[in-house]
């Protein structure tokens, strides 16, 4: 018995032009939960004279290995914030978002 194919049932594909396409609208920017030490660390970040390693282990309670991750991986990837860091003398290494200012 052979077998016969339909073309009229079967949906026709057009490629899409330009024109065709939506475009998504720009998502908001990520911001961490209220309360979280993730939050407090980027209130930290914000502030005029920015924070450092030292003082966001104090306000956070964890270890420098941490916040090195957390600023590198939670707030400049996932955050999406552009860090800076000046050496500020008496301070040492101080960290700011550069966004903010």
């Amino acid at each position: 018995m052979a077998r016969t194919t339909k073309t009229e049932d079967q949906p026709t594909t057009e490629p899409t032009t330009a024109s065709q396409e939506t475009t998504a609208p720009e998502p908001a920017p990520r911001t961490p939960r209220p309360g979280t030490k993730l939050a407090a660390v980027v209130d930290l970040l914000e502030r005029e004279g920015g924070a450092t390693i030292a003082e966001i282990m104090t306000a956070t309670g964890w270890q420098q290995h941490t916040v090195r991750g957390a600023l590198a991986g939670s707030i400049s990837k996932k955050l999406d914030r552009t860090l800076a860091s000046d050496k500020v003398e008496g301070r040492g290494r101080v960290y700011r978002i550069a966004d903010a200012q």
